[in-house]
């Protein structure tokens, strides 16, 4: 929906930099910009990609008629209607539609107070000129970032990591090749920018003006579903979410592979409306649709659904062809190669629609992975499998079950932490991604909440609003509701181990005769880097950028990603998508003069 950008702190050139950050995250609200001071030393900047109530009443960052409350925010507020009637009753009035109205005065009445009660995608900023505060929050759900950086005792936020490079000197932090290379991104507190960290999913600060922070606090979802959890309230909880998904004054559509997530929320939308919507499929050439099959789901979903469908064909040269105008919109490299493809469909899309939703959070949420299955099996009988490492017995299995066996550790987290990764992590290394492993009680629980704290948020959703966001679309999660996540993080262990594999999505497909779909064979979303590995021309074109960064940067690489570095044409079995990865951060280094 927008970008955010907050000064706090007395900085000798805070205007200066509130109009410099603005212009930096113009392309994340294309229809309004503007800054205001809030106080002295205090500037809240804003970009506006207009949603809800198109009027300019709603722009921001935006006042209220007394001038002793101002908010500047990025995402939706999904429960917006219900809060506006409680302020109606309390005797406030409206002079919008907006769900920003809504959430200013929201925060003027309540404050801190008001916060649990919010539901939706949220990145925050609230100054209330009578406390003389200023509330800084980001949701539980993750969906949209916020980044910080903190010098001359002042304190800077923004939509992106980049814009806060305008407030120091522009370095890389070394620290974060590790778990790029074995996890895809940064850590979730970090940046690649030295100095440049991230406020974490559901946690919050209140500041005076003058940068002090008074309180730092975090919250989660509810604690109770809204429902038993049963197949039927499941789908009603999902229908629920997706129209209000769908609840905007702007065109909406979605990215639709023909898989289970996103061929069952097309069917939900339609059931309720029987309004045909722009679709995006992702097609390659001829020779890779037999494996990559999505426009041939698509069509086949389409015949009982119909949609305003649009394929979006990649190959290896639109790819080059683009890449420097995708590299340059990166605001951090993420080693996912759906995070081209949704850049490139995001593109398309945004000649039709300002609205893209896609199925992200479905997989770690109901166990989708095929990691989720190995785990599962894994504790059963733990005791068996670390009998079997010790064996040696991988080295005569097929590569899935080499996988799941050299993942085995001594305990449960590590264990998981080495199936999620894309590469065996050195045990010395490993204490730095247990850090961030849940520790409730319940192992498969954990596991799937370290899919969706650490991967989900890090990853897919980090490239879902980078890649939608670079072409002045707001992307959208339906399965991340907020009832849709309590519900989830409500079931026992046991029922977990009972849904894995997606039950309830899956039974819903079949209920709605598409179990064609529900059976498919799960691939990911991502480009054909295994087929691209064999030829030259790809070779030629990622090799020499890698090795220009293992020149560079080699020396404090991990030890496995400098060997592949060096030689990436050397690359063995699935190793194909780290050079990916490795050509990613190179080309991003590159671009960002490190």
């Amino acid at each position: 929906m927008c970008g955010i950008n907050i000064i706090l702190g007395n900085h000798s050139k805070a205007e200066q930099l509130a109009e410099q950050m603005m212009r930096a995250t113009a392309h994340r609200g294309p229809d309004f910009s503007s800054y205001t001071k809030v106080s002295e030393g205090v500037y809240f900047a804003a970009n506006r990609l207009k949603i809800l109530d198109l009027t300019d009443a709603s722009n921001q960052p935006l006042w209220n008629k007394e001038k002793d409350a101002v908010l500047a925010w990025n995402g939706a507020l999904y429960n917006y209607q219900d809060l506006r009637n409680e302020l109606l009753d309390l005797g406030y009035h409206f002079q919008t539609n907006s769900d920003s109205e809504v959430l200013l005065y929201w925060l003027r009445h309540y404050g801190k107070k008001g916060i649990k009660q919010l539901k939706g995608m949220f990145s925050i900023a609230f100054a209330d000129l009578r406390e003389k505060n200023v509330l800084i929050l980001r949701d539980p759900s993750g969906e949209k970032p916020l980044y910080f950086s903190n010098s001359e005792k002042s304190w800077f936020f923004s939509s992106e990591a980049r814009p806060l490079t305008l407030c120091q000197s522009k370095k890389i932090d070394k620290r974060q090749f590790l778990p790029y290379f074995y996890q895809r991104h940064s850590f979730p507190d970090s940046s690649f920018y030295e100095g440049v960290g991230q406020v974490l999913a559901g946690t919050g600060f209140l500041f005076d003006f003058e940068g002090k922070i008074l309180d730092k606090f975090s919250w989660a979802h509810p604690k109770q579903p809204s429902l038993s959890p049963t197949q039927n309230s499941f789908e009603e909880l999902l229908k629920d979410a997706v129209l209000k998904n769908f609840h905007t004054e702007r065109r909406v559509g979605t990215i639709l592979s023909g898989g289970a997530d996103s061929s069952l929320i097309y069917a939900l939308w339609y059931e309720e409306t029987g309004e045909p919507i722009p679709t995006f499929t992702v097609t390659f050439d001829e020779k890779k649709k037999a494996k990559y099959a999505d426009p041939t789901f698509s069509k086949k979903l389409g015949r009982k659904y119909p949609s305003l469908g649009k394929e979006v064909f990649v190959d290896l040269e639109k790819t080059q062809k683009f890449w420097p105008d995708y590299i340059s919109s990166l605001d951090q490299p993420v080693a996912d190669s759906a995070s081209f493809l949704t850049w490139v469909t995001a593109k398309e899309a945004s000649n039709d629609v300002q609205v893209l939703l896609s199925g992200a959070g479905a997989d770690e949420l109901f166990g989708g992975y095929n990691r989720h299955r190995a785990y599962a099996h894994y504790l059963k009988n733990p005791v068996l499998w670390k009998f079997l490492k010790k064996t040696g017995i991988e080295i005569i299995l097929p590569s899935n079950l080499q996988k799941m066996v050299a993942s085995i550790e001594p305990n449960e987290a590590e264990t998981f932490i080495q199936m999620s990764a894309l590469q065996h992590i050195p045990t010395d290394s490993l204490p730095q991604f247990v850090h961030w492993y849940p520790r409730g009680s319940s192992p498969l629980k954990n596991a799937l909440e370290w899919d969706r704290s650490f991967y989900l948020i890090n990853d897919i959703l980090k490239i879902h609003d980078n890649a939608c966001m670079a072409h002045g679309v707001e992307g959208r999660a339906p399965y991340l509701d907020f009832e849709l996540i309590t519900m989830s993080q409500h079931l026992s262990e046991e029922q977990h181990h009972q849904l894995l594999g997606k039950v309830w999505i899956k039974e819903a497909l079949k209920k709605r005769g598409l179990g064609y779909i529900a059976k498919r064979k799960k691939l990911g979303f991502g480009l054909p880097l295994q087929e691209w590995s064999k030829e030259s021309a790809y070779l030629d074109w990622v090799t020499p950028t890698i090795q220009k960064m293992e020149a560079t940067w080699g020396d404090h690489f991990p030890e496995e990603m400098r060997t592949l570095a060096k030689k990436p044409n050397s690359a063995k079995g699935r190793q194909y998508l780290q050079v990916w990865n490795l050509f990613v951060l190179a080309s991003w280094i590159e671009q960002q003069s490190l």
